[in-house]
């Protein structure tokens, strides 16, 4: 069984063609992401527009990589939301088409449950990836974390699960791109942070972690807050400086031990949670999923701290793409999953899990 999957929630444009959920043909990706950096942030008509000048070409290159034609496709599977509200647009309207043009079967793809399926991928002939050997067994503890969610999800089974806890404020990306804006670093925040870290000391700063009466659930906009009132005071300003002109003055040492201090803090509060619902549900195996899934901090402290060994996803695959979406497409083919109607599927930029 080949699923080829399409994905467009944000600022990548991706398609993919998976066999039988384990096994990766191909994954093409085309992201605008250098066009939103001296905005600091996602644009999302730049966006949208991208999308629409390149999702053919990107559908087209992952048949090519992986020497299939449209008779060799047995569904389509594409994300219907959650995400920006223009981008999801081009990829629902694409695939609907693309469905109907080919009677292929058509199935609406939750993208933050397509994150975790990326974890499902084990084998594949493509050189430059380095997947895990074995798919995680059920029960199974995902920790999902990206610039748009923060979410820790217990799965029984494929398509049984329960959310523990999420986000109350920021995403952790969004926390990430927001601190590497205060001390002056480039967007994305989270490979800035990251390397900006390298070269600094994790404990020079005592930032606090958010403590909520819901066990399972995360916030950061408090140490985000903390992190401005620390590089203000490090400037020897007041908290009514302004926050745009913080960064100026910051040294590059002062930069870096920030960095480290809020990067430590940042996935301690997550892998706290974590561990938390490890020894209360006693999970078969535990994932991570999503951007920040790639972060080395947190795979070193989830590989430190759990009492079982996690096996990671590659890099690659932690960003948003075509792989994931295919992926879960296949097991929702093999689990009798309803079919979408091609004619009326619609987006949905809010949706949860």
């Amino acid at each position: 069984m080949k699923v080829l999957g399409i994905e467009t929630s944000c600022d990548e444009t991706a398609a993919a063609v998976v066999q039988d959920g384990h096994y990766l043909l191909s994954s093409a990706v085309a992201s605008s992401s250098s066009f939103h950096v001296n905005f600091g942030g996602i644009v999302p008509e730049i966006a949208a527009r991208s999308h629409i000048e390149v999702i053919i070409p990107i559908i087209q290159q992952a048949f090519v990589d992986s020497s299939l034609g449209w008779k060799d496709i047995d569904a389509i599977a594409v994300t219907y939301g959650a995400g920006l509200g223009g981008s999801l647009l081009i990829g629902v309207l694409t695939a609907r088409t693309l469905a109907i043009a080919y009677d292929k079967p058509l199935y609406a793809i939750n993208h933050v449950e397509g994150h975790v399926y990326a974890n499902f991928l084990t084998d594949t002939e493509l050189s430059e990836y380095s997947l895990p050997k074995n798919q995680p067994n059920f029960p199974m503890l995902a920790l999902i974390v990206s610039g748009g969610h923060s979410q820790l999800v217990l799965f029984r089974n494929h398509f049984d699960y329960t959310l523990l806890g999420q986000t109350h404020d920021d995403a952790l990306g969004e926390a990430f791109d927001k601190v590497a804006k205060i001390i002056g670093l480039p967007y994305p925040g989270g490979p800035s942070i990251s390397a900006k870290a390298l070269e600094g000391n994790a404990l020079a700063y005592p930032l606090p972690k958010a403590k909520l009466d819901a066990k399972y659930d995360f916030s950061f906009s408090g140490l985000k807050t903390a992190v401005l009132r620390l590089a203000q005071k490090e400037i020897g300003e007041s908290f009514t400086f302004p926050s745009k002109d913080v960064s100026k003055r910051l040294s590059e040492a002062q930069k870096a031990n920030i960095a480290a201090s809020f990067q430590r803090i940042a996935m301690e509060t997550v892998v706290d949670k974590t561990i938390q619902a490890y020894h209360e549900f006693q999970p078969a195996s535990v994932v991570i999923a999503g951007g920040v899934a790639s972060n080395l901090e947190l795979r070193r402290q989830l590989s430190e701290r759990l009492p079982i060994t996690i096996a990671y996803t590659d890099p690659k695959l932690c960003t948003d793409n075509g792989a994931m979406i295919a992926t879960l497409g296949c097991f929702k083919v093999k689990h009798n999953q309803p079919i979408a109607d091609p004619y009326t599927l619609e987006i949905q930029p809010n949706l949860s899990m």
